[in-house]
């Protein structure tokens, strides 16, 4: 790999990679945090479904979100895995910085998961952050651009409080996934180089791990695999 180091970035997802594992392997306890029975009842009618195997796709969708859980810092330890980029812990105002190219950063891994209020708050902790580290760029980072677009803009997110947008400011942008794991390797191709890899790490610590015998090829020899990247990013 040029933009990363296998074995950092093998260490950093490690522990996030156990957890959608371990998830996979576990059957949820759908009355843990109270079953709500009158929604199980219509959305099994509206199915056409028993409510026996509503349960069970319950079940799935509970697990599935678990997984989903699990994967949501991953972005972030494998930034942490690149030399001269800290992944500070869970707490911290900000998720990532770079203090050899002078940026802190907050990442999100989809542009459409993170509401107007929400883009208000992360602009105001950037700014916090800028106090600490002056001189420095701050980033909200959407891995995960809509309609693949590439962009580096100030971020100016509407406040809907006072009905106007926050200032604008040269050191508070908005950048793609693309872009940013760019900046951070000095490398046009990084996420493409990450994408192509994962599936065989992920293979390789599940099976050190657990004992099993996963093979990715099957994934990454599948032409959705391609499919699936050029729809987020469209072609580098």
């Amino acid at each position: 790999m040029r933009a990363f180091n296998r074995d950092n970035l093998k260490h950093a997802i490690r522990s996030s990679v156990r957890r959608v594992y371990e998830a996979q392997t576990t059957t949820p306890d759908l009355y843990r945090n109270t079953l709500d029975c009158f929604s199980a009842a219509i959305d099994s009618v509206v199915q056409g479904i028993s409510l026996d195997d509503w349960l069970l796709q319950e079940r799935e969708r509970q697990i599935q979100k678990t997984k989903q859980n699990a994967i949501g810092s991953l972005h972030e330890e494998v930034m942490g895995s690149i030399e001269g980029v800290t992944n500070p812990p869970v707490g911290n105002l900000i998720d990532i910085i770079c203090h050899e190219k002078r940026i802190v950063a907050e990442v999100k891994n989809k542009h459409n998961t993170t509401k107007g209020n929400h883009k208000v708050s992360i602009y105001r902790d950037l700014a916090t952050a800028l106090i600490q580290y002056p001189g420095y760029t701050a980033y909200y980072v959407e891995i995960l651009p809509a309609n693949c677009a590439v962009y580096n803009d100030v971020f100016t997110p509407s406040d809907n409080q006072t009905r106007s947008r926050l200032p604008e400011r040269h050191d508070i942008r908005k950048i793609d996934g693309r872009s940013f794991y760019a900046l951070l390797t000095g490398q046009s191709d990084a996420i493409d180089e990450l994408y192509r890899e994962l599936p065989h790490l992920i293979a390789e610590i599940i099976n050190e791990e657990f004992g099993t015998q996963l093979n990715s090829n099957a994934v990454t020899s599948s032409n959705a695999f391609d499919t699936n990247f050029t729809k987020a990013y469209g072609k580098n």
